[in-house]
């Protein structure tokens, strides 16, 4: 005989006698498919099935929580006739010993007797599969060294009790007698992927099952109080699949409409841009490439209103210390104080006398005139021990009119972000340039900071890959603190990008001001870093389940699809394991493998520069060369 529900076919599994349990039970158990050696994968005790069953299927639980003390007084009562009947059978005395141990541990630890029943429903409407399906079913339960039984007779009367609210039709001879603690370890504690009720997001997958994900990582979490701010911090080595998802995860937030600003080393979204560019029709999807023909050029003191409040002062005293001072130079209170009090004296003069071209070069010109004079002049000597203009002015000479980087400060129009939704910044020439890679990089965030406050109530991004290594310095960190606390303030976010894990271990202005800022980390691949993991795990303050979580990744990879892993971590108390997988079209446009991206532009070229044309023909052609395989 077999139920029917509709289409389906059900078979049940139920486990409700004491003698088809296993002889031990515990809260948890080791995953070895997904732990190390210096890893634990720990999943429920019930977990075999629970989401590890891979059929359709439920797992009802039920604990039935009678009157305790009524129950254990039964059990002395059916003690004592198993006493007296002992002689008779010697099955009674062996009983009456089980009875007698029960008794002992309710009452030497003050358990509560109750009874429970456990059983598992999977259903198919084709019975070839259900067969499969029954056999996977009492595998899992074996594993769990559970006697699988396959019950037929009480399937309509166990699935009638299982519907929510017809629990007290459960049948009471389904069940066994046990206490809470043990009752409980067969519970399944892991739960499906969801996903998030918000309208924003990103598309991610379920790791088990490929089933496609929506998720915020962003505003949600933040309006749950997980998280307080929606700064990012991504972690993972070369060929890991950072850049990969880094470009899965801009490209929707651009298209969501998040303005994206860049700062690369590595060409990893020119793809990305080079589409967004066409297609938009050059309106947007800017890529700016850092060469001395055309240098990235900034006016740190030029704003629309003449308005500079105390954060765009102190953004540019950051930015003349970082020029001033080396890595290694302390900055003295004193110094900060001259400063910051000549910006201020520098921006009531412009304020005032209109005809002054705010630049650089004004500012260098009335430092080196006046207020070097004014600094002589005053009643309390400063000494030069204490603040040096005369060094700083000659530090600061090759930055001022006819020195060799006149050009970096004194543009006479401002980089225009306003306008632009996508703009990467490619400084990859200039990253070993030790004097322009902080410059350049502050240049850039300062525009993206200017950016931010005029672009009211929309969201902004700022994604910083390997140039934060430019703001690694001691010099840099009050900068650090200020820039999140004002992207924070004006609906933005920052990413910092990496994979150098020893340049973090070994800075630290990076957790201080980096990592303490990001509430979402984003780690990727950590097998290659399996010695220095533990370092890591201290820096980032990950708990024993996110690095049981963190160093799973990609160790039981679905070989049939096409995915690496990602661990998405939220405010240190939200945590999982996703998976991307994209479309052939979407793999082929952020690809970073020499080979494939050659292959993409060798056929737009053919196809007079279309990349869009070029990758629908590649991915039909993976596409009809995988269907042929199979």
């Amino acid at each position: 005989r077999e139920m029917r529900i509709g289409d389906n076919r059900l078979c049940l599994h139920t486990l409700s006698d004491a003698e088809d349990l296993p002889g031990k039970v515990a809260t948890d158990t080791r995953y070895e498919k997904l732990s190390t050696d210096r890893s634990d994968c720990r999943l429920s005790f019930a977990s075999p099935v629970g989401l590890l069953l891979s059929c359709n299927h439920i797992y009802n639980q039920y604990v039935l929580i009678d009157n305790s003390e009524e129950a254990l007084q039964k059990f002395e009562k059916s003690a004592r006739n198993m006493q007296s009947l002992s002689r008779y059978s010697r099955s009674n005395s062996i009983n009456r010993e089980w009875i007698d141990q029960y008794l002992n541990e309710a009452h030497s630890y003050g358990l509560t007797s109750v009874r429970a029943h456990f059983n598992v429903m999977a259903w198919s409407d084709d019975a070839e599969e259900l067969k499969h399906i029954r056999n996977d079913v009492g595998s899992q339960l074996a594993s769990m060294e559970c006697v699988p039984r396959h019950n037929t007779i009480d399937c309509p009367t166990l699935y009638w009790a299982a519907i929510p609210g017809n629990a007290a039709d459960f049948p009471a001879e389904e069940s066994f007698h046990t206490f809470i603690e043990q009752a409980v370890c067969l519970f399944t504690e892991e739960t499906n992927y969801r996903s998030s009720l918000s309208p924003f997001g990103i598309k991610m997958v379920d790791r088990l099952t490929g089933k496609p994900l929506h998720l915020d990582i962003s505003d949600l979490p933040m309006k749950r109080g997980i998280t307080t701010n929606r700064n990012k911090f991504v972690l993972g080595p070369s060929g890991s699949g950072k850049s990969f998802f880094m470009n899965h995860l801009v490209r929707q937030y651009y298209e969501q409409g998040t303005h994206v600003v860049l700062v690369d080393t590595g060409n990893s979204y020119q793809g990305l841009c080079g589409m967004i560019r066409r297609k938009t029709g050059g309106a947007d999807g800017v890529y700016f490439t850092y060469t001395e023909e055309k240098p990235i050029s900034f006016n740190p003191f030029y704003t629309d209103d003449y308005v500079f409040d105390v954060e765009k002062k102190d953004s540019i005293k950051t930015l003349l210390l970082t020029l001033w001072k080396s890595e290694d130079d302390k900055v003295t209170k004193t110094e900060s104080g001259e400063l910051g009090s000549a910006v201020s004296a520098y921006i009531e003069r412009i304020k005032a006398d209109r005809s002054i071209v705010p630049s650089f070069n004004t500012f260098y010109e009335y430092m080196r005139d006046d207020y070097r004079k004014e600094l002589a002049e005053r009643d309390i000597k400063v000494e030069k021990s204490d603040f040096n203009i005369d060094n700083m002015l000659t530090t600061m000479r090759q930055y001022y009119r006819g020195g060799r980087y006149d050009f970096l400060l004194n543009s006479t129009e401002n980089i225009d972000l306003l306008n632009k939704r996508f703009i990467v910044f490619e400084i990859d020439s200039i990253k070993e340039n030790r004097e322009l890679f902080p410059v350049v990089t502050i240049i850039i965030m300062e525009a993206f900071i200017n950016k931010m406050r005029r672009l009211k109530g929309v969201r902004k991004q700022l994604i910083v890959e390997e140039a934060w290594k430019a703001l690694s310095s001691a010099n840099m960190a009050e900068y650090l603190r200020y820039m999140y606390k004002t992207v924070r303030k004006y609906y933005g976010e920052a990413i910092v990008v990496t994979q150098e894990v020893d340049d973090i271990i070994s800075s630290p202005v990076v957790k201080e001001s980096i990592i303490n800022n990001s509430d979402c980390k984003i780690l990727l691949d950590q097998r290659k870093y399996m010695n220095k993991f533990d370092q890591i795990q201290a820096l980032l303050g990950l708990t024993e389940k996110e690095k049981g979580q963190i160093l799973s990744i990609n160790m039981a990879n679905n070989p049939s699809r096409l995915y690496k892993e990602v661990w998405i971590g939220l405010g240190g108390t939200q945590s999982a394991v996703y998976a991307t997988e994209v479309s052939a079209e979407e793999y082929l446009a952020y690809t970073t493998e020499e080979t494939e991206k050659v292959e993409v532009y060798r056929l737009a070229e053919k196809l007079g520069g279309d990349i869009e044309a070029a990758i629908r023909q590649l991915a039909e052609k993976r596409r009809n060369k995988e269907t042929t395989n199979n």
